[in-house]
């Protein structure tokens, strides 16, 4: 299904509290607004819930290798994260190929293959030896970026949101619990354009850990139960254009299938 057949009405359909400014209005109260409030929601594998999401966190230069393909010195770069808009995910049901729409602005859309962390409860300064205790499930997922323009907005030191922030720009698979899968410490991914590999790692290779994410990530935001994690790419990132098929691989998770329309 494509993204916004995946998006519920917040206060109604998750019977969950609308937050006004510093107060918080129970559902059983609804506050009144001039236009539905509209929450996104991704599929919950072998269930019939779902998984509404608050933020969308990624973290940059995740893998050594790729630092380095990206200019940067991963011996001495701690780690740095940027958003993404909660509805910039589009949903991809196992065992089919999305339609993916290549962006506007851009001549140089890249992938980025990623484990996704899903957290079922948040905080602020998390210990990383109790982090993983936050996390709901996991999923496979990619942080497709408009290379040209993120690389023209930093050479003006100017932020590159544009590159990476749009709709459509989190393709992901079913969130599956943590109970089913264990947490992922180690593992292949990888990704391939048109049945040649391009991506080709392993978790392990992770500078900072799911664990040390969710505990570097709360010193400067209090994290809270819907907060999805992407995790970083592998080294080897590249272009697509339309009509390239993207098929991505985490042991222990379903493949994840994209064609660039």
């Amino acid at each position: 299904m494509k993204r916004r057949d995946w998006i519920q009405t917040s206060a109604g359909a998750l019977g969950g509290a609308v937050l006004t400014g510093c107060a918080t209005v129970s559902a059983q109260q609804p506050a009144q607004t001039p236009f539905p409030l509209q929450v996104p929601v991704v599929p919950i594998a072998e269930s019939t819930q779902v998984f509404p999401i608050h933020r969308i966190y990624c973290i940059g230069r995740n893998y050594a290798a790729h630092a380095r393909e990206m200019g940067s010195d991963p011996t001495r770069e701690p780690p740095f994260f940027f958003q993404k808009p909660n509805d910039a995910i589009q949903y991809a049901a196992l065992g089919e190929t999305i339609d993916h729409p290549y962006p506007s602005l851009t001549k140089n859309y890249h992938y980025e293959v990623e484990l996704v962390a899903a957290l079922k409860s948040g905080g602020r300064d998390i210990p990383a030896s109790k982090a993983l205790e936050h996390v709901f499930g996991y999923a496979l997922g990619l942080d497709m970026t408009r290379r040209d323009l993120q690389r023209f907005m930093g050479d003006q030191k100017k932020p590159w949101e544009i590159g990476k922030s749009f709709d459509f720009s989190a393709p992901m698979g079913p969130i599956h619990r943590v109970e089913k899968t264990g947490h992922f410490t180690q593992g292949k991914i990888s990704l391939a354009v048109n049945g040649v590999v391009k991506q080709n790692a392993d978790l392990s290779f992770m500078i900072w850990s799911v664990a040390e994410q969710i505990a570097k990530l709360s010193e400067a935001f209090e994290l809270k139960a819907g907060d999805l994690i992407f995790s970083g790419a592998p080294e080897n990132v590249g272009p697509v254009v339309r009509g390239d098929v993207m098929l991505c691989k985490i042991q222990g998770l379903p493949d994840l299938s994209v064609r660039v329309v």
